[in-house]
């Protein structure tokens, strides 16, 4: 979600033969309502990475739980395209990638309840006041994605900007239907490391983490 656009990556597949294998999907599946169940060929639960990148965190998670399907959810179609490079010659039959407008996918295409699992690592945090406004996580958003976690269901948030965490943690403080479970520096806690491009290059440089989690309990 930090990405210049326009810088390209290298392929092994094109992106017309990503689609044919079904692991890259096309755009026109964030038109209207997604069944997941029919997407992946299976009722086993769902996750989803808002802002998939390069596949750093996608492909180890599902490498790691063939038992879960994960859909990728990426904005630059370059970097869609190469995670879902990377899930197709990894074998990894659990991902999906869509270029999509996150915030479109969450509120027009998912049914109330359908995933189990929604991760978020390293938002754009848009440092700029006149820019705060583009926060991904804000009231609305965090509403919706409420509505598409089964009860039970986390939504786990990693950032390295320490003021869009203060937000952060008030949105999902005051959404109804979501109780924060944890809310800690991350820096800290090993157990929170998810392993993303980002985080990779931020701790090279000593960033602090904040890691929140919350799950849906009505």
């Amino acid at each position: 979600m930090r990405s210049r656009p326009g810088r390209k990556v290298r392929l092994r597949n094109t992106p017309e033969q990503l689609r044919a294998t079904g692991v890259l999907l096309d755009e026109a599946v964030a038109d209207g309502p997604i069944d997941l169940a029919v997407l992946f060929g299976n009722g086993r639960p769902v996750e989803i990475e808002i802002g998939s990148g390069k596949g750093a965190f996608l492909i180890k998670r599902a490498a790691d739980r063939p038992e879960i399907n994960i859909l990728g959810i990426e904005w630059l179609g370059g970097y869609a395209a190469y995670a879902a490079d990377r899930a197709f010659r990894a074998g990894l039959n659990n991902v999906r990638l869509l270029c999509a407008d996150a915030e479109q996918v969450i509120s027009k295409c998912l049914a109330e309840g359908s995933v189990s699992r929604i991760h978020i690592y390293f938002p754009d945090p848009w440092p700029k006041r006149k820019h705060l406004n583009r926060r991904l996580i804000k009231p609305n958003f965090i509403t919706r994605l409420r509505g598409i976690l089964r009860l039970g269901g986390t939504v786990r948030i990693v950032t390295d900007h320490a003021d869009y965490f203060r937000q952060i943690r008030r949105v999902l403080a005051s959404t109804n239907g979501l109780t924060s479970v944890r809310s800690v520096d991350a820096g800290q806690s090993e157990s929170w490391f998810v392993g993303t491009n980002f985080e990779k290059k931020y701790a090279i440089e000593g960033r602090r983490f904040y890691a929140l989690s919350a799950i849906r309990y009505e």
